[in-house]
């Protein structure tokens, strides 16, 4: 539900102050040791879940390592996240973050799934069977470029 006066819910609200903060950990940090501050604070954000949460962001975060390993971890809005050049190209929306049926596996435009005039950046994933596997690599092997 939406707040009257700031129009974001409270689940918004606290997605924004959480970006702020990643904003706010990683200034004045570079190189290999702000890879490892992005590379913990992913890792903290998968075991921060729960349930089906963290065994989709467990496995993602596996497949990223295997099929795109130049893609690097970090948080986005306290999402796992991978990213190229500090540009997030692949997360995952946890179920519990804003309390909805499904969490989502997104992809941002710097993904490269253009394919013709139409294509998905967001799939719904209730559980990592082989088959949703086996799609979640090709798109992020094809993500990673």
């Amino acid at each position: 539900m939406s707040d009257t006066k700031s129009g974001f819910s409270s689940a918004e609200r606290e997605a924004m102050k959480q970006r702020a903060a990643e904003l706010k950990e990683a200034k004045g940090v570079k190189g290999a040791a702000k890879r490892a501050k992005e590379y913990d604070a992913c890792l903290a954000a998968i075991e921060g879940l729960d349930g089906a949460d963290r065994q989709i962001a467990e496995r993602l975060h596996v497949i990223v390592a295997e099929e795109a390993p130049e893609l690097l971890p970090k948080t986005w809005y306290g999402f796992p996240s991978y990213a190229r050049d500090d540009k997030v190209v692949v997360f995952y929306q946890p179920a519990a973050k804003f309390d909805t049926r499904y969490g989502t596996v997104g992809f941002n435009q710097d993904a490269a799934l253009d394919d013709g005039d139409l294509w998905a950046t967001s799939f719904a994933v209730l559980k990592v069977t082989d088959e949703v596997e086996s799609t979640l690599r090709a798109l992020v092997a094809k993500a990673g470029g």
